[in-house]
């Protein structure tokens, strides 16, 4: 894994929902491209760890970070503006994306934005989006222009009231591999149903990290391996992992 700290100028870094910010900046990929899947480490001014924020997209030279105010570090990076970002990019396995295959591709909440640069990567996807409420939904246009996009929500404020779980099965027999991100209640349920219906699924978890590298053990999870249990880390083996493998 190839990665390295960066002074990234800051483009923008606008609120697009509620509590829920956009923030661009400058990068070139020439010696680090991003795949999709992949994560930042964005260093907060004043803490002492850095915050995992996944990559939304990285088109155009220019590197995209959605991420949600959750506690006094994001407010601080939701602050910012002009000069530069003490960013660590990219970390992380993401998502292989073959050609030739169809994929759905799910999000739900924060893990939304991750799956964008992902259908960037795909042919024909069928994008699938969950929220709770209307006001938490974000990039609705931004998949449109890249695949059939469908929206979800719980309450029914928006799109269709329900699960992301339900417009998959609607859907399945129609694809070939589904990569999904969000909550881990969500990814553990559409694991079940790719189980149930025999597709691949690869999803990427969500935990707290303190290295992003795999040098601490905050965002261990456990996995099975050959037939064991065993512990592996978010940020180095994952966050993307085969769906069978994951111990929910």
């Amino acid at each position: 894994m190839k990665y390295d700290v960066r002074q990234l100028p800051l483009i923008s870094n606008t609120e697009i929902a509620d509590g829920i910010f956009d923030m661009r900046l400058e990068y070139k990929q020439d010696d680090l491209p991003v795949l999709c899947g992949q994560f930042a480490h964005v260093y907060v001014p004043g803490k002492t760890l850095r915050r995992p924020i996944s990559v939304c997209d990285a088109s155009g030279n220019v590197l995209r970070l959605v991420y949600q105010i959750k506690g006094e570090g994001t407010r601080i990076m939701s602050r910012m503006s002009g000069g530069s970002v003490d960013v660590l990019v990219p970390l992380g396995n993401g998502f292989k994306i073959e050609s030739g295959r169809r994929y759905c591709l799910i999000g739900g909440g924060i893990g939304v934005p991750p799956m964008l640069y992902t259908a960037k990567q795909c042919d024909d996807p069928l994008i699938i989006t969950g929220f709770r409420n209307e006001s938490l939904v974000i990039l609705q246009d931004d998949f449109k222009a890249v695949g059939e996009t469908l929206l979800c929500t719980d309450d029914g404020s928006a799109g269709r009231k329900g699960f992301v779980t339900d417009l998959l099965r609607e859907r399945i027999n129609e694809i070939d591999e589904v990569c999904a991100c969000g909550p881990t209640p969500m990814l553990k349920a559409v694991a079940a149903v790719c189980k149930e219906y025999g597709k691949p699924c690869r999803i990427s978890l969500e935990e707290r990290m303190g290295c992003g590298v795999g040098a601490c053990l905050v965002c261990a999870v456990k996995v099975r391996k050959n037939g064991e249990e065993v512990m592996q880390h978010v940020c180095k083996n994952g966050p993307v992992f085969n769906a069978e493998e994951v111990v929910f």
